[in-house]
């Protein structure tokens, strides 16, 4: 059920910590686990949860695999919600705002 898989990536606090940075950024494994300190495979495993539930989008571009927030989930509506007044997700979030703006000005 689908539902299912939504619940069980977001039991999960790396995923809801990717969920939040990834808030404002497209970021391929490699950037992802530079900032979270974990190894490629590890983000790779929690990559595929949330994209087999629905919360990330992935686009092939050249040679890198770059993740996006599904906005078009309900889901990450209200996660996003939640995230924002989330001690841990809310600096995130305005991390990766803030990181969004200067890719944008370069």
């Amino acid at each position: 059920m689908e539902l299912d898989r939504v619940f069980e990536a977001l039991a999960s606090r790396p995923r809801r910590q990717i969920l939040a940075y990834l808030s404002e950024l497209e970021l391929s494994t490699s950037e992802l686990a530079t900032r979270f300190e974990m190894s490629a495979p590890a983000i790779s495993r929690h990559l595929s949860i949330l994209e087999n539930a629905g919360l990330v989008t992935s686009e092939r571009k050249g040679q890198f695999v770059l993740y996006k927030l599904n906005a078009d989930s309900l889901v990450n509506t209200l996660t996003g919600y939640a995230l924002e007044v989330c001690p841990v997700g809310g600096p995130l979030k305005r991390e990766s705002r803030t990181l969004s703006k200067k890719k944008k000005a370069t």
